[in-house]
């Protein structure tokens, strides 16, 4: 696979000049953005993979949904629905995507939508009665035709934006320079034990390509993400430290599965691992091969794998591990960042 990805090295070239164009475009205005009269946060990266997007936006989510209304637009990846849909209790994973879905799940007080055009997600959102205060934009890095008021760009330890090259040959979507559209960078999945000297390393490589804004104000932030301590059903609730030496069949359809698999695996139990590709829709076949598999053993999936297997056969026996995104240091600097330009760009 290395070797296939050395050798497409010139199509990596090519579609790093047709990013590179396009962006050039954008930011002289002959292709157009648009801009709402409201504040607009989008989250993204630089690269395909999990970068932890959506611990990032429930984590915005919770920071800012108890003063305003609050919307999140996705493009809902793998749905199987076209256009714009607002979330209601006809929704499914199947009509928004497991992540929107999940979005709309846990925080009934916001409204969830999905549109491929983000500009017309918006317009669309803002035609509602009950218009939002703030939207969410989730994995829109990318979408210049929207120009959001703050940008964080998300980049995952050990696997650095400013250390990946373009497509095919790495995994950037776009050429490193992007990130100077970041309003703040945020280092995720870091190790717990992540010293100092380590921070600085990486700032100081990231610092090649953004530029922060305000030089008394940390721009860059390295966050962690926390497991829950239980593991939760439709109608159980398990302390991880209960199941942790018991046998286990663990359920991973993410694109980074094995802090997840390491965290329920310590080396007394006899646990059992089945991987799909992200976003995996469950056939049948593969609930009745997790049912053959999981017998005598707890079934326990991811928080975004469970939206897509919860209202299968399978519900009354399997558990999901809930994560959220924490900040290694300097959380209230990342909070006031967000929450001063939600303050200074209401129109209200």
């Amino acid at each position: 696979m290395k070797f296939l990805r050395i050798l497409l090295f010139p199509f990596s070239v090519l579609y790093g000049f047709i990013t590179f164009v396009r962006n050039f475009l954008f930011d002289v205005g002959i292709l157009k953005s648009y801009t709402f009269n409201l504040p607009i946060i989008a989250v993204g990266n630089l690269s395909v993979g999990g970068t932890g997007k959506t611990p990032q936006i429930e984590y915005l989510i919770r920071l800012l949904s108890e003063n305003y209304k609050i919307a999140t637009l996705s493009r809902g990846y793998k749905r199987q629905s076209k256009g714009f849909i607002l979330a209601d209790e006809k929704a499914s994973a199947i009509t928004l995507g497991d992540e929107p879905f999940q979005f709309y799940q846990k925080f009934p007080n916001i409204q969830v939508a999905v549109d491929a055009d983000r500009k017309n997600g918006i317009e669309q959102l803002l035609s509602q009665k009950h218009k939002p205060e703030i939207i969410l934009l989730d994995d829109a890095f990318q979408h210049r035709k929207v120009k959001a008021g703050f940008y964080i760009l998300l980049t995952a330890y050990g696997d650095l934006f400013c250390d990946d090259f373009m497509l095919p040959t790495g995994n950037l979507r776009e050429g490193r320079s992007g990130a100077k559209r970041a309003n703040l960078i945020v280092i995720t999945k870091c190790p717990k034990s992540i010293s100092e000297s380590e921070i600085e390393i990486i700032k100081q490589k990231v610092m090649r390509f953004f530029v922060p804004q305000n030089d008394k104000t940390p721009s860059i932030f390295f966050s962690f993400i926390d497991y829950d301590e239980k593991i939760f059903s439709d109608s159980k609730t398990i302390a991880v430290s209960d199941i942790l030496e018991k046998d286990k069949l663990l359920i991973a359809g993410i694109a980074k599965p094995k802090p997840f698999f390491d965290y329920l695996n310590p080396e007394k139990s006899q646990n059992q691992t089945l991987t799909f590709p992200d976003h995996h829709h469950f056939s049948n076949e593969d609930i009745l091969n997790i049912k053959k598999q999981s017998v005598n053993k707890i079934l326990i999936t991811t928080e975004k794998d469970y939206v897509r297997l919860k209202d299968s056969f399978l519900a009354d026996e399997i558990f999901y591990l809930p994560i959220k995104t924490s900040f290694i240091n300097n959380s209230d600097a990342f909070d006031n960042l967000v929450v001063d330009f939600v303050k200074n760009n209401t129109p209200w």
